[in-house]
């Protein structure tokens, strides 16, 4: 396993962006996908128009990083659309409830597949097709967006304080007359000094709480490992899903991270709450749950690989997803242009 973590940190470092254009800490523009039928059209927010997707009453907002160091990058994400598929069409409140993806650690080859995947050009609008956006140049996030909700924004926040090219992901949607804010952030990873999730956290609250936002919901894998994690969201006037409905934080059944780890990893460093979901304003949380447990790939050859490099089974990432659900109320304001 040591053999692979120090091949994905070369390979991090040799796609290496040596420039961007956008400025650190501030919102920047981007485009978001919509399939037309033989390719993705590039949308641009600023030039939508005021609408409001009146039919839908619940956002179902689903978080899941599929591990960027493992082999197999191609199965390993198949496998993921597939299971997020068939997890969310057992929803039998569809007509009125829209989902939305967020996906960490993703690949090139990542984006590649979700674009071509039916059910993704069907169902949703993708917030990248390419790399274009992200602070490295080897991984990074991407969300996905149920069609059926109009998009008023799309800009991430590149933390100035990060040593591993962390963002945030930012989609504005307008559901009943409410302008709803999404959040799709991977924070910084492990325990250095000094710590970056506390700026991270900060900034994305900063804009979730901004002008013109009714209700902003922030997840991912927020890297939870550290006592200072625990009270994040208290010290950014946001809610924690998981504890809101009555989770406690020491509570394994809330831990997202080290079930699905390699062995010796989940020896040293037991189980643990990474995957968060925080939220704020106008939205009801309804429900809050896990998935993507013991989901493998298919390929013999493949398995085998993973499980030689000390899985217990041939896991596709060692996280599990987090769902959290939100009944949004009809404004009583007039629609306005965002």
């Amino acid at each position: 396993m040591d053999e692979v973590v120090q091949k994905a940190i070369r390979e991090v470092a040799a796609k290496a962006k040596k420039s961007v254009p956008w400025e650190f800490d501030k919102p920047y523009d981007q485009p978001y996908y919509t399939w037309t039928g033989n390719e993705w059209k590039a949308n641009d927010a600023s030039s939508s128009t005021n609408q409001t997707a009146s039919d839908i009453s619940k956002l179902a907002l689903l978080s899941w990083n599929i591990d960027f160091m493992l082999p197999y990058a191609d199965s390993r994400m198949s496998k993921g659309i597939s299971h997020l598929k068939s997890f969310i069409d057992k929803d039998t409140e569809k007509t009125s409830t829209a989902n939305v993806i967020y996906l960490q650690e993703c690949v090139e080859t990542d984006l590649e597949l979700l674009a071509s995947h039916p059910w993704i050009r069907e169902t949703f609008v993708l917030t990248d097709v390419d790399i274009s956006y992200w602070q490295s140049g080897h991984y990074g996030t991407v969300s996905l967006i149920d069609r059926r909700l109009p998009i008023s924004s799309c800009f991430r926040v590149h933390y100035s304080q990060t040593r591993m090219e962390r963002d945030g992901l930012f989609v504005d949607v307008n559901v009943r007359g409410k302008n709803i804010r999404l959040c799709n952030s991977h924070l910084e990873s492990l325990a250095l000094e000094p710590p970056y999730r506390p700026p991270q956290i900060n900034l994305c609250a900063e804009y979730m709480r901004a002008a013109g936002v009714d209700g902003a919901v922030a997840a991912g894998d927020f890297n939870a490992i550290q006592d200072f994690d625990r009270t994040l969201h208290r010290e950014n006037g946001l809610k924690d899903a998981y504890l809101e409905l009555g989770g406690r934080e020491d509570d394994k059944e809330g831990h997202t991270w080290g079930q699905q780890a390699a062995t010796a990893l989940r020896n040293q460093f037991g189980t643990s709450r990474m995957d968060k979901v925080y939220f704020r304003g106008g939205l009801e949380l309804l429900s809050f749950e896990k998935f993507g447990g013991d989901v493998c790939v298919d390929d013999r050859g493949e398995r085998e690989d993973i499980v030689r490099l000390g899985f217990e089974q041939p896991w596709i990432t060692d996280h599990l997803g987090i769902k959290a659900v939100f009944s949004i109320e009809q404004s009583s304001k007039p629609t306005s242009s965002l």
